[in-house]
């Protein structure tokens, strides 16, 4: 039993997810349209994503590039404000989770004994990671479903998401202000990255990863098939490291199938794909924005994904709905978790200045975004 509910704790949105799909089955019995309900694509795309990330988060190669760039830098403010960059960078390459794994536990560990700056740089950290990815359809979950689900042409991709993204850059360079500002003994600034496995593997694992992530974009890039994609990556994973295989968040690929299957239910009954449709026309960045507060934004864009054609309205909504609730984000919850478990903690005034700051940067950038939408369309 305890087993039981340290799962359904851990893996809250896979269970709701589960139980929302199996409500609906009760209105919409299980029949051979099941199985047109599942973008395969997209699945087979998020798992070879998620195995090369896996893969080069395993051989060190993250917090080595942490590292390397934190080395020469001993102010706290200048410090905090080059890992929030960090994040956000990093996040459009390998998703703002796997960018907050590799940079929030490094910070915890060059500010520790300084709460207040730790704070306060996780929470930017958190912000930038969730902002950044947004720029790329492989930085998130969410973009690269509503990339692939809708078909969008690269270049829209990109025009569309890179306004918010260039506004967010500003505001989080600026938010670099609200980093108290002392100065760190250089000693404090890391430690050296350790292996247990040779050089030489290390270099063929890497290459063996780098072709896999070469392979994913060229299937986000759709020149190339993305059962071939998935066929090779299980491949070069069996041949680098089959373990790796073992660290693939499988419970995100369940979360999208019952997802699917509780969407496409829902589509089938007339009614319900009416009012909700409705509802969500012409609206769709508010809505997405407003329902991530409560579901998160991944399940909001498979959700809405199928009432609305306006892929546009949707991604943006989806992706600054990121912010906000500390459960808007899946990667959010996960910079927090990292944080509680540190020593010295303050979880109550971590999550009262989180909800602050990613409300008003939500609110600004919400606005920003409605008035660039009146523009110029």
């Amino acid at each position: 039993m305890n087993k039981l509910l340290g799962f359904v704790k851990r893996e809250a949105v896979l269970c709701i997810s589960l139980a929302a799909a199996l409500i609906s089955m009760i209105f919409v019995p299980p029949n051979e349209g099941y199985l047109g309900y599942i973008d395969w694509s997209v699945l087979g795309l998020l798992f070879c994503l998620m195995t090369a990330v896996q893969g080069f988060s395993g051989i060190g190669a993250f917090r080595r590039l942490s590292d390397l760039l934190t080395r020469s830098f001993h102010n706290t403010r200048i410090l905090g404000a080059l890992l929030a960059l960090m994040c956000f960078f990093l996040s459009m390459l390998v998703t703002n989770d796997v960018a907050l794994l590799t940079v929030v536990p490094l910070t915890i560990m060059l500010f520790r004994g300084r709460e207040r700056v730790k704070i306060r740089t996780i929470i930017l950290e958190t912000a930038a990671a969730n902002l950044g990815s947004m720029a790329t359809p492989v930085g998130n979950p969410q973009n690269l479903y509503i990339y692939t689900h809708y078909e969008m042409p690269l270049g829209e991709f990109f025009t569309t998401m890179l306004p918010p993204t260039i506004m967010s850059l500003i505001l989080l360079a600026a938010s670099a202000l609200l980093i108290p500002s002392a100065q760190m003994s250089p000693e404090a600034t890391g430690e050296p990255v350790k292996s247990s496995v040779s050089a030489g593997k290390l270099r063929f694992r890497a290459v063996m990863y780098c072709l896999m992530a070469a392979l994913c974009l060229l299937t986000v890039a759709r020149l190339l098939d993305w059962r071939i994609c998935a066929a090779a990556v299980l491949v070069l994973a069996l041949v680098a490291e089959p373990r790796v295989l073992c660290r693939v968040d499988y419970a995100l690929l369940g979360t999208f199938v019952c997802f699917f299957v509780f969407v496409g239910n829902l589509s089938a009954i007339p009614g319900i794909r009416s009012f909700i449709s409705s509802a969500v026309s012409g609206r769709e960045m508010l809505v997405g924005a407003a329902l991530s507060q409560v579901i998160s934004n991944v399940p909001c864009a498979v959700m809405l994904s199928g009432f609305t054609d306006n892929a546009r309205g949707l991604l943006l909504g989806v992706d600054l709905g990121g912010l906000g609730t500390l459960i808007a984000s899946l990667a959010s919850l996960i910079s927090f978790k990292l944080y509680v478990n540190s020593e010295g903690a303050r979880k109550g005034r971590y999550f009262a200045e989180f909800t602050l700051y990613n409300f008003v940067l939500l609110a600004a950038l919400f606005a920003a975004q409605t008035g660039y939408n009146a523009l110029f369309g």
